[in-house]
């Protein structure tokens, strides 16, 4: 922020961008005197940061007018979120207090902003520095997350705001360096996209998802973007054509209804490239139409029925893909969506999801959260009670644990946001949701503590399976119990929900000492074993990097014990990074090790290494992650471990420089192909890689079944703009239909 006289220009843009707020917040305002109060906040706020200006050089009480617009257009707040939109900043940066706020504005609004500006707190240069003497096991973005968190517990409202503020600084992203950038758009997809995902912010987490792709990974989505275009351009008479019967058989039905044309997101777009393995060409939904109704009153259909009703009619229009209807009006999402979903073939032969939905599910799922508690507090009741609540019960839950430390609380919330549901079902048939991934013993535990206490064995459709099976979507489970049957240590290893393994450890806790006793002996002899003496200092240590709150020897050894934290090889590898010793033999080994993983880029930059978890080649878009001692890691920009190391450590992120290095005999990658097996194929690919391109191919596996072949080449290769010729020559061999780069 800097500080300069505004100009004419200046307030007529402040003025215009108000004018827009208030047209919109009118809108949203239930009389006159909710207005006076949007009106006194935008005052108070023009006068806090007058001649304020942003790094791009605008006026700064843009941020919040456009952040309070995001508020009520995008999520549908009410009169007191958009004033405390408005004032989300004034306590921060100007010299107005938490009281003056709320003396003004009152006990609620001054509440939501307390919240906002605690979320932003920075921390003083005395105490940022004894922070930065435990760098790697604590973080000040982990701490900030807990702070944004915790806000669930007060008032949900002042997440929503953030998530506002975040949307407005994506938008302007731009001004901003690129190191800044990184971090910035790393914590939005950590954090805030699954966030606004869990809390039904569609609409919001569809434009955060783009604007992290235009800048991670900048030419795939200019070319996704131009191929929509194309498409559209090609095909938008084709979708009119496909709609027209299905109106006029809704309209004759005597439905109220409106259609609406959407197209896939480039990050959509992307994401299923990306997770698929296919080119542009084969993602075949790229078209949907969404059905918005008003359910007829006079009927005895409910909402459900009529959502049936109409997929019945346009069914009987079109064929549709039976296996990808998908029907979240039965079994709703864990964050409220309601919706039937279906794929429909129309005459030109073009495949477009169809998305069915009332009014009601239709402002849920625009609004999310927000929608769902008007609602409620309309006194509507659901078919089908919404997971919401159930899950920020459980988000409280987490968030009041003495046991989990701020870095492990960011990684555990992240997986919540991210996991997915599937339904199974009781011996009786009474449906439960349950994480994706979860197994027999985990749904006994979400049964009853008791239950699977004593649990020995399941039986999953009939069938008898141990403790440790994985469900899926639709199994009917029971659980076998014996009265004497008491938790075991090796439960940990396999029990995937939180709750189950937090029931788990809390049982072991009764025999605290026995079991760090075995942790401690466990230790002692790895320790001694690679040549060192372990000591209480060495056993800190370890408790620092691993997170354990108030570095507590007993509990490092009591997580060992229980197996939570496994010593070798990453025990050996905390160490290293704090107290290393190079006439040890082991540290020897270590470096060994480290170098088989992450190899040098160069001699003249010896201090980059390559991820192994992505792989970047040179012409990638990188982002790099600086340790304490000089060695930065490249990864790619778009890769999730790059964003969750980013997002918790933001000021390891620096901007590499990095070039093709042609000393180098090339960097790995990976192409997989597809096509129609014939004769001298192989001999063909072959060919072209090693003499005209001149690549080395490092490994070849090829499979054919029933004239269809896949695989993949790895191949050395000496930058991207290289691998891109190679991909599209490959391409136009006969035969081959699909060639992609993916993952080693």
């Amino acid at each position: 922020m800097s500080l300069s006289k505004f100009t004419e220009e200046d307030y007529k843009v402040i003025n215009e961008s108000y004018a827009q707020l208030k047209e919109a917040a009118q809108k949203r305002c239930a009389n006159q005197e909710e207005m006076d109060v949007v009106q006194k906040a935008f005052d108070f706020a023009n006068e806090a940061h007058k001649d304020v200006r942003r790094r791009s050089g605008g006026p700064y009480i843009i941020h919040p007018i456009e952040v309070a617009k995001i508020v009520v257009s995008n999520i549908g707040l009410g009169y007191k979120s958009i004033a405390a939109a408005l004032l989300h900043d004034v306590v921060e940066d100007t010299d107005y207090t938490v009281d003056d706020i709320k003396n003004l504005f009152g006990d609620k609004i001054a509440s939501l902003v307390d919240g906002l500006t605690k979320i932003k707190i920075v921390l003083d240069n005395e105490d940022r520095a004894k922070r930065l003497e435990d760098v790697y096991s604590e973080s000040l973005q982990a701490e900030n997350f807990k702070r944004i968190l915790l806000t669930l517990n007060d008032d949900v409202r002042v997440v929503l705001i953030k998530l506002a503020d975040r949307l407005h600084n994506c938008r302007t992203i731009d001004s901003m360096p690129e190191y800044k950038r990184d971090k910035i758009l790393s914590e939005t997809m950590f954090i805030f996209i699954p966030l606004a995902h869990r809390l039904g912010l569609y609409e919001i987490k569809s434009e955060m998802e783009n604007i992290w792709l235009k800048y991670k990974e900048p030419d795939a989505f200019n070319e996704i973007s131009a191929l929509v275009n194309k498409n559209i351009e090609g095909q938008d008479r084709q979708i009119d054509d496909f709609i027209a019967p299905i109106r006029e058989a809704l309209t004759s039905s005597g439905f109220n209804f409106e259609i609406r044309k959407r197209v896939k997101t480039p990050y959509s777009i992307w994401h299923k490239m990306q997770t698929k393995n296919i080119p542009f060409e084969q993602v075949y939904d790229l078209y949907a139409l969404r059905i918005v109704f008003t359910p007829i009153a006079e009927t005895k259909e409910s909402e459900r029925d009529q959502c049936y009703h109409i997929f019945s009619i346009i069914t009987g229009i079109y064929r549709y893909k039976p296996d990808r209807v998908r029907d979240w009006v039965k079994h709703p999402k864990s964050n409220g969506y309601e919706a039937l979903h279906c794929t429909l073939m129309s005459d030109k032969g073009i495949w477009i999801e169809v998305q069915i939905r009332s009014k009601r599910m239709d402002d849920i799922a625009e609004k999310g959260i927000a929608a769902h508690w008007a609602y409620k507090k309309e006194g509507y009741i659901s078919e089908n009670d919404s997971e919401m609540d159930k899950w920020l019960a459980k988000v409280k839950d987490i968030l009041v644990s003495p046991d989990v430390n701020a870095l492990e609380l960011l990684d555990i919330i992240h997986n919540d946001l991210v996991s997915s549901d599937i339904t199974v079902f009781t011996p009786k048939g009474e449906q439960k949701s349950i994480s994706k991934g979860a197994t027999a013993l985990d749904f006994a535990y979400s049964i009853h503590t008791e239950i699977g206490n004593k649990a020995i064995a399941a039986k999953v459709n009939m069938r008898l399976v141990p403790l440790s099976h994985v469900l899926k979507a639709g199994d009917q489970v029971e659980i076998i119990t014996a009265e004497n049957e008491r938790p075991k240590r090796e439960w940990l290893q396999f029990l995937q929900t939180r709750h189950a393994r937090s029931v788990v450890i809390d049982y072991f806790k009764g025999m605290k000492k026995e079991i760090a006793e075995i942790g401690r002996k466990t230790i002692t002899e790895q320790m001694e074993g690679a040549g060192y003496r372990m000591n209480n200092e060495s056993a800190e240590l370890m408790a620092r990097h691993f997170g354990i709150p108030g570095r507590n020897i007993e509990e490092l050894y009591f997580r060992v014990g229980l197996g939570l934290i496994k010593p070798d090889p990453t025990l050996a590898d905390s160490l290293s990074s704090i107290t290393p010793s190079p006439k040890s033999p082991w540290y020897s080994n270590l470096f060994n090790r480290r170098r088989d993983i992450q190899s040098p880029v160069s001699k003249e930059r010896s201090n980059y290494v390559i991820a192994t978890c992505c792989r970047p080649i040179p012409g990638d878009p990188v982002i790099g992650i600086k340790a304490p001692d000089g060695t930065i890691t490249l990864h790619k920009k778009s890769c999730p471990v790059a964003d969750s190391i980013a997002s918790k450590h933001g000021d390891w992120v620096i901007t590499p420089k990095w070039e093709t290095d042609t000393d180098r005999t090339g960097f790995p990658a990976r192409l997989s192909i597809k096509g129609i097996d014939r004769v001298g194929l192989l001999n063909e690919i072959s060919r072209y890689i090693s003499l005209v391109m001149g690549v080395n191919m490092r490994k070849v596996y090829l499979s054919s079944d029933e004239g269809i072949f896949e695989g993949y080449i790895d191949l050395n290769v000496h930058d991207k703009s290289a691998l891109e010729r190679m991909i599209r020559k490959l391409s136009s061999i006969d035969g081959i239909q699909n060639v992609v780069r993916t993952d080693l």
